[in-house]
């Protein structure tokens, strides 16, 4: 009896085949978008991903006896992060896989077997390699449109994962703000009272004050997201510019803002309008009439719901209504530009409480959910999750 067969990527022709899988698994799934081709490419282009500065990758698509296609698998390891954790810890993610222990098991246990072979004994998944932003965790509820670069996966995929033997390593949140309904009255108050407070300001991006601005957006950033130290790498600011200059074609000046205290950066924001509105008209594909389409469909105001990316405020200014103030500012600019109706965020992991509670704050509702696992290659080591603080 014939078995299913691996291949590893390894040249153009067997990227392809990658790339098919997940149009293979969804091509009945009305709510899935896919990505764009050349945006997953450069994720394993050492070229575009500078993760591969201190990383490595291998990919593999599984083929049944038929020579039909039934999925695939990444494996990585980014060497700045593995050996920070209490065992060295690599990572699978872009799995994609027909509903089948065997064929899934083996994918995972092709992952395991290379990560072992590196020096690793356990691996997180599924997740990305590179930004945490991007590709990150399993969506076990909440299977409703996805925004741009955030997971969305069969449901069984779940009893998948398990069975092989990952544990929740965290949980994260997706969190939705309907701007149509009013923010409670609480917000708008504290937010209108930072933005007349003396010492602050409140500047949103443009692009002739491009060096600036990014300069103090990594400021803010790597200062406030430096306590998450096993998910934190510092960010340049030529790689802000380089986000930046790539969503150029979409993004909106007044959905990017900076907070200051007698001119010094202290808080950053950031949103994009929700590209898979528009990527959901064109397969994964930018060729000349995917131009065209994708240019009439951004001048038709296809993308009636935003992304909010990332909030965050130095903790010497938290619990000051930054925030609030943020809100209150991007209220203003919707009512300028009221086809936008709704706002989705990136998740937020119960290890960060504190801004779980900001969201809820302001009105937004906790829609979807996802989980970062773990897997374990010595079956009898004690299984530690993530820590969940009280506060920070």
């Amino acid at each position: 009896m014939q078995s299913n067969r691996l291949i590893r990527v390894s040249g153009k022709k067997t990227e392809k085949l990658f790339l098919k899988v997940p149009r293979i698994i969804y091509k009945d799934d009305g709510t899935w978008v896919c990505p764009l081709d050349n945006d997953i490419r450069a994720v394993f282009d050492p070229a575009r991903n500078t993760y591969f500065r201190h990383g490595k990758v291998e990919r593999w698509v599984l083929m049944n006896p038929r020579g039909k296609l039934i999925g695939r698998i990444a494996a990585f390891i980014d060497f700045s992060l593995s050996n920070t954790y209490e065992q060295p810890t690599g990572g699978m993610g872009f799995f994609e896989c027909i509903n089948d222990r065997e064929a899934a098991f083996l994918l995972f246990d092709t992952a395991r077997d290379w990560l072992k072979s590196e020096g690793m004994e356990a691996m997180d998944g599924p997740i990305n390699f590179g930004e945490t932003d991007k590709f990150w965790g399993l969506l076990v509820d909440g299977f409703t449109h996805p925004s741009f670069d955030v997971p969305y996966n069969q449901p069984y995929y779940k009893n998948l994962f398990e069975e092989y033997g990952f544990r929740t390593y965290y949980k994260m949140e997706g969190f939705h703000l309907d701007i149509t309904v009013p923010l409670p009255e609480r917000v708008m108050k504290i937010g209108e009272w930072v933005l007349h407070k003396p010492g602050y300001t409140f500047r949103h991006f443009t692009w002739k004050e491009e060096t600036e601005r990014i300069n103090d957006f990594a400021i803010v950033f790597n200062e406030a997201w430096a306590s998450f130290k096993k998910h934190f790498e510092p960010l340049d600011p030529a790689y802000i510019r380089e986000v930046l200059r790539k969503g150029k074609p979409i993004i909106d000046e007044e959905f990017i803002w900076i907070a200051y205290f007698e001119g010094k950066p202290i808080g950053i924001y950031l949103m994009f309008p929700d590209l898979n509105m528009i990527l959901k008209h064109l397969n994964g594909r930018l060729d000349i009439l995917s131009i065209i389409k994708f240019l009439w469909l951004k001048r038709s105001k296809t993308m009636t719901r935003a992304k909010g990316l990332l909030m965050g405020v130095i903790p010497k200014f938290q619990n000051h209504g930054i925030e609030s103030a943020f809100i209150c500012n991007l209220i203003e600019v919707f009512k300028r530009k009221n086809h936008y109706t709704e706002i989705e965020f990136s998740w937020v992991a119960d290890f960060n409480p504190r801004m779980r509670k900001i969201f809820m704050a302001v009105g937004c509702q906790p829609v979807k959910n996802y989980i970062t696992y773990r897997y374990l290659f010595d079956r009898n080591r004690e299984f530690k999750r993530y820590p969940i603080p009280d506060e920070l």
